[in-house]
Order: C-alpha cells, then structure tokens, then sequence
C-alpha cells in the first residue's frame, strides 16, 4: 500500500527551505510513500455540515492518511489528529516542544538538570529581576536563537523589554559554557546522532548564526540522560538541545519540533531523512 501525505510548510519557510522539502519527498519516494508539499497559507480548517473539514484554496478536500507538519500550528496538527490523520510529531509534542515554559515544565519532572529557571509573563516582565546579573532571557515560544538576549547590566534589562513580544518569557542564569551548545537527533525512540556547536563571538552557538558544527559521541551517561527524555515522550523526530556546565555536564535547554538535519549531514554520514520516512512507513504500516 502506498499511503498518501502532506509535508506541511508555511509558504515563506517552503521558500527558504526548497532543497531540504525535495530530499524530504525524494526519501519519501524511496519509502514507497507518496508525499505531496503542502502550504499552510492554501490550507484552511473548520467544521462545515457537522463535520471536522479541510479545504485547499477553499474547496473541501479528501484528507491524506497521514501528515509532516513542519511549521509551527498545534491546532492544525490536533485538528488533522481528530480525523483520524496520522500527524509527525503529534499535537501534544508540538504543543509542549514550541512553548519553553511548558517544555521545562515536563522535563524538570523527570529529574533531568538544567539551569534556574523563571517564568514569566508580560506584565511581570518591568518589575521583575529574581536573578542576578548577568541572565539570559528569551521568548517562550522563539525558536532558532531568535528573541533570546543576554542580560549583564541594567541598560541591557530595560533596551530588551520592548522587543519581547511574546506573552510569557523565561529567564536563565548564566552559569554555563557561553557560545557552546549540544543537539541530539533523535527519531522514535532512537538516538541517530549528536552534533556539538561552538560560536565565540556570540554567546548563542546556532549554526545559522555563525556558529561550527562537529560530530559528537555521546558518553554512557549522557546517553542514558537523554533515553530518561525519551522514554517519557512519544517523539516522531525532534533535536534535544543541552547546555554545558562550568564542569562540561549536560544541562537540559529545550526540544526541537521542527527541527532540520543539515548540520548533522554536514559533520556525518548520517541521512536523518531516510531514517524518518522509513520510520513513518513502520509507523504507518
């Protein structure tokens, strides 16, 4: 049986991303599944005569048997989920993995270590300073090193307030390793491989904000650390980011949704893709 599907990106992402969603269909393909882009712009949901409905470039339309949302829309993903589409990753992890209150929130049960964390919402934001200079905040729902400032004065406080956005944020001391970061692949329940990332001129270590990439073998110890994430969640295919301690131990920073595969291609052998699509295959079957 050749299942049908929808890799579903925003139109701009599409656009920036157009080599990746054509290796994204190619591995498909080879998977014997057949795997159409969709844009989420031409896609609109509701419930039209009683029933959960989807229109393309507004007329209903038959839905696929499963769907990769690759753009960041729980209610999407729980909308599709409630037609009985198969959705990689779920609503619950793509809800929880966008949101870094809800993430820390989950993982600080599991007893996984990480730094001091402090919620908070927009109104809190211009009266609160629990932590001590300097501290790290950064937009609940930001992604790729994007709307996270680092804090080291009072000037630096008060010229990040207006351009937080979000309604809730959190703040992080800063008693780590500046500028160096780890990424876990994972797909299922399997840990595919991890890259390491190192920027020093920026304290964020994103590779698409200058940073290096090199491939990473995991100790015993660590790996066991990020089994006790796994084995608690039911991921289809994330990135579990770590900090690192003064004295090099990992510390939990946040879960990836969406998350791509170029630096692992880049420092590996590895194709994440072919993994996947192979893993949606097994899970479809």
């Amino acid at each position: 049986m050749k299942y049908k599907g929808w890799l579903i990106y925003s139109q701009l992402d599409a656009e920036d991303n157009s080599s990746y969603i054509n290796w994204f269909l190619e591995e498909a393909e080879l998977q014997s599944l057949d795997l159409k882009l969709a844009i989420r712009e031409n896609l609109a949901i509701g419930i039209i005569d009683d029933k959960r409905t989807i229109l393309l470039n507004n007329k209903p339309i038959a839905p696929p048997d499963f769907a990769v949302v690759r753009t960041i829309d729980p209610f999407l993903s729980l909308h599709l989920e409630s037609m009985g589409i198969r959705v990689f990753n779920s609503s619950s992890i793509a809800q929880i993995c966008n949101n870094k209150e809800l993430t820390h929130h989950y993982v600080h049960g599991l007893g996984v270590p990480m730094v001091d964390t402090i919620f908070a919402n927009s109104n809190q934001l211009p009266n609160l300073q629990v932590l001590e200079f300097p501290f790290v905040i950064k937009e609940s729902t930001g992604r790729g090193g994007k709307q996270v400032f680092l804090i080291e004065n009072e000037k630096d406080w008060q010229d990040s307030l207006p351009n937080l956005t979000s309604k809730t944020s959190i703040m992080q001391t800063c008693n780590v390793k500046h500028g160096k970061d780890l990424r876990v692949f994972v797909v299922g329940n399997e840990i595919v491989g991890a890259v390491l990332r190192e920027n020093s001129r920026d304290f964020r270590a994103n590779f698409k904000l200058g940073g290096s990439a090199s491939l990473y073998s995991l100790s015993k110890e660590e790996v066991k650390l990020v089994q006790t994430i796994i084995e608690h969640f039911q991921f289809d295919m994330v990135g579990i980011d770590f900090l690192f301690s003064k004295d090099q131990k990992l510390l939990f920073n946040e879960i990836e949704d969406v998350v791509g595969s170029r630096t692992l291609s880049a420092v590996s052998d590895s194709n994440l893709l072919q993994k996947y699509n192979a893993y949606i295959r097994s899970q479809l079957s």
